[in-house]
């Protein structure tokens, strides 16, 4: 994982998610977490991105 990456996991959740895997139900997933609380999008950005 490289920096870039984790700054975007911890900034921006959806974006960092895109860039790893594009359009679908991850990134849908993604942006429903991070809508809901910035936390658990943190942490799903992570998960997917490791």
């Amino acid at each position: 994982m490289s920096l870039l990456t984790i700054i975007l996991n911890i900034l921006l959740p959806p974006l960092s998610v895109f860039m790893k895997h594009g359009v679908g139900s991850i990134l849908l997933i993604s942006i429903l977490l991070t809508l809901l609380a910035w936390l658990p999008g943190v942490i799903h950005a992570f998960i997917v991105n490791k």
